[in-house]
């Protein structure tokens, strides 16, 4: 009998494996290209615009403007000149005779904006208003099985329903028609599995409403929970069904799962299979993470237990060849590239994107607020509804979402709150961008410290949806240093969303040789250009969010060989990290580049989120003779965390050894020449004008050097008194340039002298005054003109290789740096970065490389910035993100303007954004132990 009982038994197990193995699953044929990289060309016919009026050929998926067709046209532009063309489409296509018995699908994941489908002549369905939200029709009825069939879909640009226009079409972004995301087949048997939602917490307990659709007869639903590689987690477990049910849900807890977040991305598959009268009929599968969210009122936002801070950026859906059409690559890297800032999260600006968008969040670890289209204007009661099922019901599974948006700065409709609860099984919270709900307050673009009693320093959970608005070169990395400190430490503070990613720069296939276009200022506000061209913010942004950060010191022979280390991470230990060091020895101006190198690895600290401690490094005895030190943190997944650069020399040592290495010669002679003093020293003569004491003319065995006009003060009065010159035998000639220095008010430049070496160098050391003292100026420091078509370029040992601003000084690196000439402006194509005008923090010594004879400066005293020209402004600009420059072309400056955004001044950004101050101690003291001083050296000589 127990030998029976076994056999029944192995039968019915061979059976149930046996049926599995036979469930039917979803077949999916796509009709265009699976995305925006591999299309397929289907029949097409534009209304009105270009190419319009014949019957042609269109790849799909994609925006017709970018293949030739119909109006360009941005989101602030009049309805009177906006494009109202339509897209007719016809692609013939097969299917299977065997779908005959099955439902057949007709899936749409994205089309701009108001759509009609026809097949074989006859409607599929209503029109579907609402341009990024994925639709179906059931077309069983319609197609011929075996044979050939006519797909005909039109295409409205602009919606019937204008709540459906106000909401998507009025925004601050480009407007597209077209079918832009992938169009496909599903066919299912008759009885199937319509849908699933899933809600997996952290502590492994999974529920699921799995939704039924056909004459389901009664059976049982069951379910496994599966590693992505195919291994089954936990038991099986199911759920009976009743006959005629819609809806079924399953519950479990699930042992010894590895939970969801953004620095461990760990994922599961769950397979559910419908079974009728012991045989099964449709099996799916879903894709999820274990995870709990909880909004703690007064408290913060945490996610599996623990309060996270979001490091975000905007996202818009666009590439500048393709506009909002996209691919899983392009996914990829856009994911890719928002977490090499160190970013954890981003906010879906102003639609829900492309499904596999969501699936690289998932994958690669970001956190997700997916939002509901509403610019400033919101969809009606009738089409919302629909659209807010759509959205939900595609995008609830995805352990990435953790809010939901309803809408933009005042496009928000409260009666769509219920359908977000309704559809969305693990109930996430709901937001409104720009305002306060729910407990968070999400106010866009507000100032550092804002309000009392509000905001930051309100009792509400502080997140703003948007912030430092970064138009043109101004915002992201300006002023985020600032903010971000303040954030950190305050416990309501959830983080923020940058304003945004992508330049909105579209390249238009209607105008010959204008590459990339903005829509003047409008779209020029992304951390990287249209084609992923970094900004210096990237790096900015890169440094500020590691969550490794490393303390700022000066690194002298006392050093101990430790670094103090914070963990900002929100759930990894450190000693999961990498760390390691580079010491190097760096070249002279046009020398040949004989570097010496040192390298080692460091031991990570077993540091827990939060904590702070030390890292031990491991340089050799003779680590001071280097000049760099590079400390490098790389994560996990071997991804680099940021690189810091600790200079191990002076600005004073290096200028020594630079004078050091010139070559040394007797010729030096001092002639008065009326109106100017001549100075010969090895091949070069310097010629200084007696009326002011500037250097007025370079020649040298080559010709004329034109670096002329200065040293002329940046700003405030002069008053030049005189000059008198000395010779210290074969060894020096100083000329001392006296001003106005009885009071305070007088000349703010009060000495400089020139001293000249028989080895053709020269010096300038200066005593000088900022424009005022113990009041706000923009900047400080000394000019000299030099023509700006002759550069070519510059090699300099500093910060670099991009410029910076008083509230953007990090993302920078010391070493030696090339930049060739560009006359970039930030976000305006042509982009060629890092732009070349500007400052430049940290000078060593600089050699301008020109077209006709290049030069060298160098200096001797600290955080001297180098400013390189003046760049020019864009035609439509604020005044907020272009600070001041000084006259001249060549500057040497010791206090430099912060830059703003479009919606705040500088000042309003936090304290690097305010001007500079200076305390002067008053005249009783010597003007000369009060005030600034700076030393220069220069180098002319044809022989270098």
């Amino acid at each position: 009998m127990k030998l029976i009982i076994q056999i029944v038994f192995l039968l019915l197990v061979i059976v149930y494996i046996q049926g599995t193995s036979f469930a039917q699953t979803t077949q999916v044929k796509y009709l265009s290209g699976i995305g925006v990289d591999h299309p397929v060309e289907w029949d097409f016919f534009c209304t009105a615009g270009r190419n319009s009026g014949k019957w042609t050929k269109i790849e799909v998926p994609s925006c017709w403007e970018q293949q030739g067709f119909g109006k360009y046209d941005y989101g602030h532009a009049k309805d009177s000149v906006r494009g109202k063309e339509q897209g007719l489409y016809k692609y013939e296509f097969s299917v299977p005779a065997d779908w005959s018995k099955k439902q057949v699908d007709i899936v749409f994941q994205g089309s701009m904006t108001d759509t009609e489908v026809k097949i074989n002549g006859k409607s599929a369905g209503s029109i579907h208003q609402g341009a990024f939200y994925e639709f179906r029709y059931n077309i069983s009825k319609l197609l011929k099985y075996g044979q050939s069939n006519l797909l005909e879909v039109r295409v409205s640009k602009q919606s019937a329903n204008e709540s459906v226009n106000k909401a998507e079409r009025h925004g601050d972004y480009w407007i597209f028609g077209g079918i832009f995301r992938p169009v496909y087949l599903e066919a299912m048997p008759i009885n199937h599995i319509e849908r699933v939602a899933i809600d997996a917490k952290a502590d492994g307990t999974f529920a699921a409403d799995v939704f039924l659709a056909g004459t389901v007869k009664s059976g049982e639903l069951r379910a496994q929970v599966l590693t992505l590689d195919n291994k089954a987690v936990g038991k099986s477990f199911s759920v009976p069904v009743e006959k005629g049910a819609s809806k079924v849900t399953l519950q479990s807890t699930i042992e010894n799962i590895k939970s969801w977040n953004p620095e461990d991305p760990n994922l599961y598959n769950v397979k559910f299979e419908l079974v009728s009268n012991g045989q099964p009929v449709h099996a799916t599968a879903a894709r999820f993470g274990f995870r709990t969210i909880e909004v703690r009122q007064r408290d913060g936002i945490y996610v599996n237990g623990v309060k996270v801070k979001f490091k975000g950026v905007n996202r818009h859906t666009f590439r500048a060849e393709y506009g909002r059409a996209s691919s899983k690559a392009l996914s990829i890297e856009d994911v890719e590239l928002i977490k090499s800032m160190n970013m954890n999260a981003v906010r879906m600006s102003h639609y829900p994107p492309d499904s596999h968008f969501l699936d690289v969040c998932d994958s690669l670890g970001l956190f997700v607020l997916d939002e509901l289209t509403g610019w400033h204007a919101t969809y009606d009661d009738v089409v919302g509804p629909k659209l807010v099922k759509e959205m939900v019901t595609r995008d609830v599974n995805h352990p990435s979402i953790v809010l939901w948006d309803n809408g933009n700065e005042g496009g928000h409709n409260p009666n769509f709150d219920a359908y977000f609860k309704e559809y969305d099984i693990q109930k996430r919270v709901v937001i409104y961008p720009w305002m306060e709900h729910n407990g968070i307050a999400t106010q866009h673009y507000r100032p550092y410290d804002y309000g009392a009693g509000t905001f930051w320093n309100g009792r509400l959970i502080t997140m703003p949806t948007e912030f430092l608005h970064g138009m043109y070169d101004g915002g992201h990395g300006a002023g985020l240093y600032d903010y971000w400190e303040y954030i950190w430490n305050k416990p309501k503070a959830a983080g923020g969303f940058l304003w945004d990613l992508f330049d909105q720069g579209i390249l238009r296939t209607d105008k010959d040789g204008e590459l990339y276009d903005t829509d003047g200022n409008h779209g020029a506000d992304g951390i990287v250009g249209p084609n992923l061209e970094k900004e210096a913010s990237y790096y900015a942004i890169k440094e500020i969010w590691s969550p490794v950060k490393l303390e700022e010191r000066e690194i002298t022979s006392g050093w101990d060989k430790k670094l103090g280390v914070e963990n900002r991470y929100i759930y990894t230990n450190l000693k999961e990290c990498q760390f390691s060091f580079k010491l190097e020895k760096l070249h002279l101006p046009n020398h040949k580049v004989i570097q010496m190198v040192e390298v080692g690895t460091i031991p990570a600290p077993d540091l827990a989120p939060g904590e702070k401690g030390q890292l031990q490094i491991p340089v050799p005895a003779n680590w001071a003779d280097f000049d760099v030190m590079e400390i490098t943190a790389t994560d996990c997944f071997g991804k680099e965390l940021y690189s810091w650069n600790y200079p191990l020399i002076t600005a004073s040592a290096m200028a020594d050894r630079l004078m050091n290495q010139a070559e040394k010669t007797e010729k030096l002679q001092l002639t008065d020449a009326g109106d100017y003093l001549l100075v010969q020293g090895a091949d070069v003569q310097f010629t200084i004008n007696k009326k002011n004491g500037f250097l007025q003319q370079v020649r040298n065995e080559k010709g004329i050097i034109p670096f002329t006009n200065g040293p002329d003060i940046s700003a405030g009065l002069t008053a030049f008194k005189g000059l008198e010159t000395k010779i210290v035998g074969k060894d020096s000639i100083t000329i001392t340039c006296h001003f106005q220095t009885e009071n305070a008010d007088s000349s703010r430049m009060k000495e400089f002298i020139w001293t000249f070496y028989p080895n053709g160098w020269a010096k300038l050391h200066l005593y000088y005054f900022p424009p005022e003292y113990d009041k706000d100026f923009d900047y400080m420091g000394v000019n000299f003109s030099y023509p700006e078509e002759l550069v070519n370029g510059v090699e300099w040992l500093g910060n670099g290789p991009y410029r910076v601003w008083k509230n953007r000084t990090q993302g920078v690196e010391f070493g030696v740096h090339q930049k060739d000439y560009n006359n970039t402006i930030t976000g305006v194509s042509p982009l060629v970065y890092p732009e070349f005008k500007g400052y430049h923090a940290n000078l060593y010594w600089a050699r301008i490389q020109s077209k006709e004879q290049s030069f060298t400066v160098a200096i001797s005293t600290d955080d001297v910035f180098l400013r390189l020209y003046t760049p020019a402004d864009p035609e439509q600009y604020d005044k907020r993100v272009s600070p001041v420059f000084p006259k001249g072309d060549i500057s040497f400056m010791q206090a430099i303007p912060p830059i703003g955004t479009k919606c705040n001044d500088p000042w309003n950004m936090g304290p690097s954004g305010l001007k500079n101050k200076f305390f002067d101690y008053g005249p009783f003291d010597d003007w000369r132990i009060r005030s600034q001083q700076m030393t220069l050296y220069f180098n002319f000589s044809s022989n270098q």
